[in-house]
């Protein structure tokens, strides 16, 4: 089944930062930062809690080890944007009104990250800037159940659109999703564990193409295609 997402356009706002430090920033690598980097005091959901299963773990203590040369970084994680960095994107990108009030921003969740531990994705980005590609380390928890035993499609759409936009943002800065065309190949099993691998296959412009799929641990099993086009916001230009 295909799925084309070709009329929506909507701001990817993923939060990141660095290890060693809690932050949520985006940067352009070109060397201009689009958003000023705070301190915060959140909790970083990419690193294990009880609810990860053991084949999760694992991975993830492989790619940990994988960092240690620094050829790959690990991608934290938080479930909020604060007020002050909900300020500095509208006036970024944003004149006149803003969609929705500061008051509400403090209350709002990233949606990924929006279940308590174990009931939505458990999931860990590494990032390697010499391979130029992302590897997305998740497990589906059980209110993201589609037909009965496995994960809903548009779950798993959720999880691409954020690991390809990170990919986009880190290749290209602030970045909205434009496209999103989906291929399931396989149903994936509730709480299993799977793989996302991405590749940014060129930019033209402002538009970056990203492309990923999502294996088994084992990688013998393909369970979705799936293939993004970004545009880099450009500040000083609004969005509405």
């Amino acid at each position: 089944m295909l799925r084309s997402c070709a009329a929506r356009l909507r701001p990817l706002l993923v939060a990141h930062g660095r290890p060693g430090g809690a932050r949520l920033t985006v940067r352009d690598r070109g060397g201009e930062s689009t958003f000023c980097s705070e301190e915060v005091t959140q909790k970083d959901h990419a690193l294990p809690n009880p609810s990860w299963s053991k084949d999760l773990r694992l991975l993830f203590d492989q790619f940990m080890k994988k960092c240690e040369d620094g050829s790959w970084e690990r991608l934290p994680s938080y479930s909020r944007h604060s007020v002050q960095r909900f300020q500095n994107f509208t006036k970024a990108f944003f004149s006149g009104s803003i969609p929705v009030k500061e008051e509400q921003i403090s209350q709002a969740k990233f949606f990924p990250r929006s279940f308590d531990d174990g009931l939505g994705f458990e999931y860990a980005m590494f990032w390697s800037k010499d391979e130029k590609r992302i590897v997305c380390l998740f497990q589906g928890g059980l209110y993201l159940q589609g037909i009965p035993g496995f994960l809903h499609g548009g779950a798993l759409v959720t999880l691409i659109d954020t690991t390809l936009g990170m990919h986009a943002i880190l290749a290209g800065g602030a970045v909205m999703t434009a496209n999103l065309s989906i291929n399931f190949k396989r149903p994936m099993p509730l709480c299993s564990v799977g793989v996302i691998n991405t590749q940014l296959d060129k930019i033209e412009g402002r538009k970056l193409f990203v492309s990923c799929n999502i294996q088994s641990v084992d990688e013998k099993t393909i369970y979705t295609e799936g293939t993004g086009l970004f545009i880099k916001l450009e500040p000083g230009k609004t969005l509405v």
